[in-house]
């Protein structure tokens, strides 16, 4: 009692710093300029929309028109700030944005029920494995595997180890099923996120716990567990000092999924054979004719009832990304096991709509949902997809369903990177009934 009376102190003490942190946002500009900061502050929107413009040409066009753009989206942002700094207003902007950021931060962390992830989804202690199996590709992360000595920890700790073969093709899921007819009570990957759903699709269906190693060169999944992606071998805690967890796959057909299946502009792009040697260069030299050409994608979308069309990409992902993303850790979930896909789209198809892209989510160029399932098509007959970074190719319409609580994690008790819970958008509302001490019709007991 006690504890959760603390909790809801410290909430409503986060409540009152984002409503005082959001009046500060506004009263700066106010103190600084008067009613003139209405002028700065459509100075400041007219230069986001004309570097979104230049990022637009950039992206969509070649020659002259992409040099154009680039120069653009550079110098549109330097002269407000130069117009700001020119007339004194550089300082008062500065402070006025990070009070906001402040408040927004601060509403969130408000509303948040103070749990992790992990704590949402409820643990268990696992029973330790008799016979774990791990696979472990040696190519992942640049050789992972070998300069953290996975293999041989892993044999320490009791598995049996699968080496796959650079040289030679293997079917990874044929080897998680022979494991498991051979008698593995847990399945282990150390490996980037295409293998590592493909062998969680194994585990799921045979209902073994499943641990994940994380030696690949981005392990979002792995992130989003709190695993330390530094330490991979730190991970093998989980087979004798370990928790389980309860969580959701997400399938796009018959194909699974541990974190996002893209289509369109993306989809298309990894599909061209120099995209794993030369990303950036790759990507510009297809983006136009993807944007812009003939052959365009031009996506549609049902989510739950909601329809969305005159689409160039569509991200669906294992559970719901939440909104506060930064250049560190791209697209944190929350959590792992609300039962729901999140569906990003992206709908930007001239010059006005990349302008419109300034007024934020109201502009239409970027529409987030959540559902249990998405259908996706096209006028094609089929849709590539990448699914977890691979490319596969899929008939059209693909559904995309959530499997939830399908998977069994174990992971160790003590994980440094659990992501906190409040990532949704702000609601204001409920803020400043919080801020006041009034009760709110979802909050948590006391």
């Amino acid at each position: 009692m006690s504890a959760q009376r603390s909790g809801c102190e410290g909430s409503a003490g986060r409540a009152r710093l984002a409503v005082l942190a959001l009046l500060g946002s506004i009263l700066v500009p106010l103190v600084a300029a008067g009613l003139r900061s209405v002028l700065w502050a459509l100075a400041g929107i007219a230069g986001l929309a004309l570097a979104a413009v230049g990022a637009w040409w950039t992206l969509a066009h070649t020659g002259a028109l992409r040099v154009l753009g680039a120069a653009l989206s550079v110098t549109a942002p330097i002269a407000v700030l130069t117009l700001y700094a020119t007339f004194g207003m550089l300082g008062p902007a500065l402070l006025s944005l990070g009070l906001w950021l402040l408040a927004v931060t601060a509403a969130r962390t408000a509303l948040s029920p103070g749990h992790t992830a992990s704590e949402q989804s409820g643990q268990a202690a696992g029973e330790v494995p008799r016979t774990p199996w791990v696979l472990m590709n040696p190519r992942s992360g640049g050789g992972k595997v070998d300069r953290f000595e996975l293999v041989e920890k892993a044999r320490a700790a009791g598995c049996r180890v699968a080496l796959l073969d650079a040289g030679r093709h293997q079917d990874v899921t044929e080897l998680a099923r022979q494991a498991v007819a051979e008698g593995a009570d847990l399945l282990a990957v150390a490996g980037g996120d295409g293998t590592q759903a493909l062998v969680a699709e194994v585990a799921a269906r045979h209902d073994v716990p499943f641990v994940v190693i994380p030696a690949g060169t981005r392990n979002h999944f792995a992130l989003d567990l709190g695993l330390d992606r530094d330490d991979p071998a730190a991970a093998l805690e989980a087979l004798t000092h370990g928790v389980e967890l309860r969580i959701d796959l997400g399938y796009a057909a018959d194909r699974v999924f541990v974190n996002n299946a893209s289509f369109g502009t993306y989809a298309s792009v990894v599909t061209d054979p120099a995209y794993r040697d030369t990303e950036a260069r790759t990507t510009l030299r297809v983006l136009p004719g993807l944007l812009t050409g003939e052959n365009a994608p031009r996506l549609r979308a049902r989510a739950d009832g909601a329809d969305v069309d005159g689409l160039q990409a569509l991200l669906v992902s294992n559970n719901p990304y939440g909104r506060a993303v930064d250049a560190v850790r791209p697209g944190r979930r929350q959590r792992l096991d609300s039962g729901l896909l999140g569906v990003v789209c992206v709908r930007v198809g001239n010059t006005a709509q990349a302008a419109r892209l300034a007024r934020g989510p109201r502009s239409g160029g970027l529409i987030r949902l959540s559902a249990g399932q998405v259908v996706v098509e096209a006028d094609t007959h089929t849709l590539p997809v990448a699914i977890d970074g691979e490319h596969v190719v899929l008939p059209s319409p693909v559904v995309c369903r959530s499997a939830p609580g399908a998977l069994r994690v174990r992971v160790p008790r003590r994980r440094p990177g659990t992501p906190r819970a409040g990532g949704a958008t702000a609601d204001w509302p409920r803020v400043a009934r919080l801020a006041l001490g009034r009760p709110s019709v979802t909050a948590r007991p006391v």
